[in-house]
């Protein structure tokens, strides 16, 4: 089942990389009226949501340094202008690190997995499997809102 979900994954997040791609860097840091944050932030946030989800707080590699993670984490919001140079460094991370991922669930690096729930989703996962399954859906979500802040931007 994995396989599948890590090529929805990858397809979710090659539409998000389009969308970011065909924006202007002041579109993608523009907040529209009534949202709390931009498409530049929901870009950076899936792209640390992932990494977290499936090591730091399933206590997997708990000490990983993620890049840009107490800047897009949960309960964040768009503080600074997010430059072209950071948007880059987020497109570079948005694909190795669901290949880094994947190459540790292939080698059963998951072997013990912390239980955790979500804010967003409120469902205890324990294992891997379901963190990956929630990745999918909170992309996806994220994806949404940057497609809904597109049009105002």
């Amino acid at each position: 089942m994995t396989e599948f979900v890590f090529k929805y994954i990858r397809k979710n997040r090659e539409l998000f990389s389009e969308l970011v791609n065909n924006l202007s860097i002041e579109q993608l840091n523009k907040i529209p009226e009534g949202f709390m944050n931009n498409i530049a932030w929901n870009f950076g946030h899936i792209v640390v949501t992932t990494q977290a989800l499936s090591y730091t707080r399933s206590g997997v590699k708990p000490d990983m340094q993620i890049a840009y993670l107490d800047k897009y984490k949960s309960g964040t919001k768009p503080e600074t202008f997010i430059t072209e140079q950071e948007i880059a460094e987020l497109k570079t991370t948005l694909f190795t690190s669901v290949d880094m991922i994947e190459a540790d669930v292939r080698t059963n690096a998951f072997t013990s997995f912390k239980p955790f729930a979500s804010g967003t989703y409120k469902y205890e996962m324990k294992t891997i499997d379901e963190a990956i399954t929630c990745s999918l859906t909170h992309d996806a979500m994220h994806y949404g809102i940057a497609l809904s802040q597109r049009k105002l931007v």
